[in-house]
């Protein structure tokens, strides 16, 4: 459960971070979109906590520690935000994380090694699995955008 933990804390920082970004380019569509993902992750943070008895300042191990890769499995990686993305774009990046987090719970109740565990982690799986529907419903009601999306009429301009 603290890798659980670990999880969800990391989603509500980088869907935060992500709507920062968003908000810096004069994305508020998108940044809106990620606070609101954000808000979701911060209501697992907490029923993580209580259902565990856990105090708010409960220490995690070290990303390291915890799972193979750099970032935890609902982490949206920084490197595929692009500062004119689309509603599609981000909603396609948050369903991916969505999916991640979804498997990561359904494995964590398969192997859990107790009731107690067991019974959060079908919780979790449960909420990931309508985040991802809600996810899907978002996605199917905003168009794909064209090919030439990222075309920046009035581009950053860097000075050496």
């Amino acid at each position: 459960m603290l890798q659980a933990l670990a999880i969800e804390r990391e989603a509500v920082a980088r869907y935060g971070e992500l709507a920062d970004m968003m908000e810096t380019h004069n994305n508020g569509e998108v940044a809106q979109l990620f606070r609101q993902m954000a808000q979701y992750e911060q209501h697992h943070v907490e029923h993580i906590l209580a259902d565990m008895g856990w105090a708010e300042d409960v220490i995690v191990p070290r990303q390291g520690d915890l799972w193979s890769t750099p970032e935890s499995p609902e982490a949206v990686p920084i490197e595929e935000m692009h500062y004119l993305m689309h509603p599609w774009h981000a909603l396609n990046l948050a369903l991916a994380a969505e999916r991640r987090a979804l498997a990561f719970f359904e494995g964590l109740a398969r192997d859990a090694s107790s009731d107690a565990i067991r019974r959060v982690a079908e919780e979790m799986r449960d909420e990931e699995a309508q985040h991802v529907a809600l996810v899907q419903a978002w996605l199917a009601r905003v168009p794909a955008p064209g090919p030439d999306w990222s075309v920046d009429p009035d581009p950053p301009r860097h000075v050496d």
